[in-house]
């Protein structure tokens, strides 16, 4: 049974699916196998030896170590997609709202509740101080072309805009849920020059450190609206309050509010609600849930930030999974303790990714611990599992 440790408030539906498993599950869990959490930062959190994987409930892993965890053999994963639908549908609701100034219109109808027969003239009177343009006909801009961007440039097709893409690193599946009508960009410039409005629909990572800074801003069309559903870091605030103050933006709709960017005009912050329904979060605790748990079974890994994904169909008598360096002959060293056993490998794979690479060999033989043993006294091996 394996011991899982939650570190927020997780939905039942992903708690529910680890212990249809036979997994304990809970917040007091000690010397846990795995973690399931949210947005717990887990910077300063020391994690025992025992401690195998992290599965993040969303997207986002900028509050897990992911480098460190990489370096003890801890395996990250998030659950990228699931909350998709939930953020593509805030964007929309953001694009009309950088359009119109609903909320403050909304406001101010409260304001005259108390003019009574008054109030319709004086909505005649007032309606147009909160108009504003259409989003038909006008172009758009989508910054991450992922599961997120990817709905989002195939809605705002379907509302009539002109819709320009811009992803270096889109994957062969983003590229299959994109519409042809899409025009590929070929570069960030050129979303920036011919768009009205930009979505950023990027993880934060060190590239997309303020993506939008000053000299990228100055680029935009005057009066350019800019939707910010990735993190707060992806924008330079003060070159945004900049751009805001002069008019050069003429709309900032934000789901990272800060004290810097909530001093600016024409910003509309929301308190990070892209993801928040009640179906996107069963749906990302799922997700992370069935990945955590695979891993913990069957040693593969799909959906990790920090290490190779690699499955593999389960044969033989018992699974050897290797976590190490990616450094030549490595694959040849492992099974060097195998063979010298006369032990048939019935299946195997290796994947790499950057520095690390991991190798999963399934024997016709159960192997003692002293394999083991003698694979983890390789310097350049991280972790070692005989499931």
């Amino acid at each position: 049974m394996f011991k899982i440790k939650t570190m927020n408030s997780i939905s039942p539906e992903g708690i529910l699916a680890l212990q249809r498993h036979g997994c304990a599950v809970g917040a007091d869990i000690e010397r846990p196998d795995g973690i399931l959490l949210r947005s717990a930062d887990v910077h300063h959190v020391e994690f025992g030896p025992e401690l195998l994987a992290i599965a993040r409930a969303g997207a986002g892993t900028n509050n897990i170590p992911i480098e460190a965890c990489a370096e003890q053999g801890i395996v990250v994963f998030n659950s990228p997609g699931a909350n998709a639908e939930a953020v593509k549908e805030q964007q929309i609701c953001s694009l009309v709202m950088a359009s119109r100034d609903v909320i403050g219109s909304i406001e101010w109808v409260k304001s005259i509740a108390d003019q009574g027969d008054e109030i319709p003239a004086l909505v005649e009177k007032g309606k147009s101080s909160f108009a504003g343009p259409e989003i038909m006909g006008k172009t758009l801009g989508v910054i991450g072309l992922g599961a997120t961007g990817a709905l989002l440039a195939n809605a705002a097709l379907d509302l009539g805009m002109t819709v320009y893409g811009f992803d270096p690193f889109m994957s062969v599946d983003a590229a299959w849920r994109l519409s042809r009508n899409v025009i590929h960009a070929e570069t960030l410039d050129e979303i920036l020059e011919h768009c009205d409005y930009i979505s950023l629909n990027v993880p934060y990572t060190e590239d997309t450190y303020h993506m939008l800074d000053e000299a990228a801003l100055s680029k935009t069309r005057k009066g350019v609206r800019i939707l910010n559903e990735s993190r707060a870091e992806v924008v330079d605030d003060e070159a945004m309050t900049a751009a805001l103050d002069k008019g050069h933006v003429a709309k900032y709709v934000t789901d990272f509010p800060n004290k810097v960017i909530l001093q600016a005009p024409n910003v509309i912050a929301m308190p990070h609600l892209g993801a928040c329904t009640p179906e996107s979060e069963d749906r990302c605790a799922v997700m992370a849930a069935e990945e955590l748990y695979d891993y913990l079974l069957n040693g593969n890994i799909k959906n990790s930030v920090n290490l190779p994904d690699v499955s593999l169909s389960r044969m033989g008598v018992c699974r050897l999974c290797v976590i190490h360096r990616n450094i030549p002959r490595m694959i040849t060293r492992i099974l060097d303790f195998i063979s010298a056993r006369n032990i048939n490998v019935e299946h195997m794979i290796n994947k790499p990714r950057d520095g690390y690479a991991c190798t999963i060999v399934d024997l016709g033989e159960q192997i003692g611990e002293d394999v083991a043993e003698s694979i983890r006294a390789m310097p350049e091996v991280l972790r070692v599992r005989v499931i």
